[in-house]
């Protein structure tokens, strides 16, 4: 029986090298944004990440992008509010507020979640959104509620493993049957997981290829 949501295959050595030159050079923060009217204009590709608070978003971006401080994470959940754009090549790569918000008031959950959802439901050029899931935990409330909200947005989403190197065999593969569970009921779901390690390289230059055959 064929496996839903596969581990996706090694890219080829072309599409590696893709990859490699749409970030070799410099990645720049465009600006942060706190309302529709403050969005860039959608000239290109966008692409974009979403986890939950300490899902390891931002340390995965620095990876990507080979820039240690490119995006920072904030120690308190539910802190930053701002949708924080970059430019890599000729896409925009978008960094969203961790979602979990355990310690925010909650009329500023409420703000955040009207903004997200107009973002995901009005950006013509968004064309795929990467959803990280902590390996140790694997799918969780939080992230299938994110999951739905793609769904009737009708925005493609990937969901990129993180910290894969803190598990060791039966572990991580109990974590992606969990994973695989929760997306077998999300319509927008791409078919297949990228398994990343910031801190030990592992998946990175497999999601940089992945990313540059979107643009």
């Amino acid at each position: 029986m064929e496996l839903r949501f596969p581990e996706v295959e090694t890219p080829d050595d072309a599409a590696l090298e893709k990859g490699r030159l749409l970030f070799a050079g410099e990645t720049e923060f465009l600006k942060g944004v706190v309302a529709m009217d403050g969005l860039p204009p959608a000239d290109r590709t966008e692409i974009c990440f979403a986890g939950r608070s300490n899902v390891g978003k931002s340390s995965l971006i620095n990876a990507l992008t080979g820039r240690k401080g490119l995006a920072r994470a904030s120690n308190t959940p539910g802190r930053t509010q701002e949708i924080n754009f970059f430019t890599a090549g000729d896409i925009y790569v978008v960094d969203l507020p961790g979602y979990g918000f355990a310690n925010a008031p909650v009329a500023v959950v409420e703000k955040w979640q009207r903004l997200l959802k107009q973002y995901l439901q009005g950006r013509p050029n968004l064309r795929r959104v990467f959803v990280l899931i902590d390996a140790r935990h694997g799918a969780k409330a939080v992230d299938e509620e994110i999951m739905s909200l793609l769904d009737s947005a009708a925005v493609t989403f990937q969901v990129v493993m993180t910290k894969v190197d803190k598990l060791k065999g039966g572990a991580l593969e109990d974590a992606l049957q969990k994973t695989r569970t929760a997306l077998a009921k999300h319509p927008a779901a791409f078919p297949e997981l990228i398994l990343t390690s910031s801190e030990k390289g592992n998946g990175i230059a497999t999601l940089r290829a992945v990313i540059a055959g979107i643009s």
